[in-house]
């Protein structure tokens, strides 16, 4: 079975991460699943609005550190980049239901969603800078918008998880939800954005977005930049070796 479901329905194009047993962690064929089914359905007039979910018990893990050392993204045409780019850029409303961890990429990508929900066992983190690396997805951008300076610096300083009603506190999230129900709310959310006129729907969320895409795609490819030649340096070797030994990393010398 694919570790990404595609379900069609109703104008609705249901993405779901199917990799429970490693926590949904995302390799690169995942991100090029995601990534070719976002890019269409930016274009195909039967899908209206797109629908990314989890399991109830875990949203993202984030990226699949083994593979993403074996399949490092060499620049912005990678299955990584295009996909980052596809949620940035679709016109159509996105909507994600968030239960269990989120992390790295598995919060970031909330940023470019219009509508989160979120169950109450929802932990969201980006420990970029733990693993020695930077943000993305245009997160040093979006994030502080949204957080504010001093949050989103605990957050992406830090790195260290806040919980559902965080999120709800600072906009990340609409509503905190019980994880059984979750996925379930998201679709019906979805389902009642999908009845109403397309063109209505692709003007309003281009006029909310206020013109900033061309600067959330700048600020991607900067980030990228960045993130490309730390994942050769010390400190990000030494991140992952620890992680995939499952030991402290030490930073002493980086």
């Amino acid at each position: 079975m694919s570790d990404i479901l595609i379900h069609q329905e109703a104008g609705v194009l249901t993405l779901t991460f199917n990799r429970v047993e490693r926590k949904n962690s995302i390799h690169v064929a995942m991100y090029d699943a995601l990534a070719t089914a976002i890019e269409g359905a930016a274009t195909h007039d039967a899908v209206r609005v797109v629908l990314v979910q989890g399991h109830e018990t875990v949203f993202s893990a984030g990226n699949d550190l083994e593979d993403f050392l074996k399949n490092t993204p060499a620049g912005t045409d990678s299955p990584v980049f295009r996909f980052l780019r596809a949620i940035a850029t679709l016109p159509k409303p996105l909507v994600a239901a968030v239960c269990g961890p989120a992390v790295g990429v598995g919060t970031t990508m909330l940023f470019h969603c219009d509508l989160v929900y979120a169950g109450d066992n929802a932990a969201f983190s980006m420990p970029f800078v733990n693993l020695g690396l930077c943000p993305e997805a245009a997160s040093s951008l979006l994030v502080p918008q949204m957080f504010g300076y001093h949050r989103a610096a605990e957050a992406l300083l830090l790195g260290e998880p806040f919980m559902a009603e965080a999120a709800l506190e600072v906009g990340l999230v609409n509503r905190v939800l019980p994880p059984s129900e979750c996925n379930r709310f998201a679709r019906e959310q979805a389902l009642k954005l999908a009845a109403k006129p397309l063109s209505s729907l692709i003007t309003t969320k281009q006029l909310m977005k206020g013109g900033q895409q061309q600067a959330v795609i700048e600020r991607m490819d900067e980030e990228g930049a960045h993130f490309r030649r730390m994942l050769g340096e010390p400190a990000a070797r030494e991140a992952m070796t620890a992680f995939m030994q499952k030991r402290k990393p030490d930073f002493s010398q980086c």
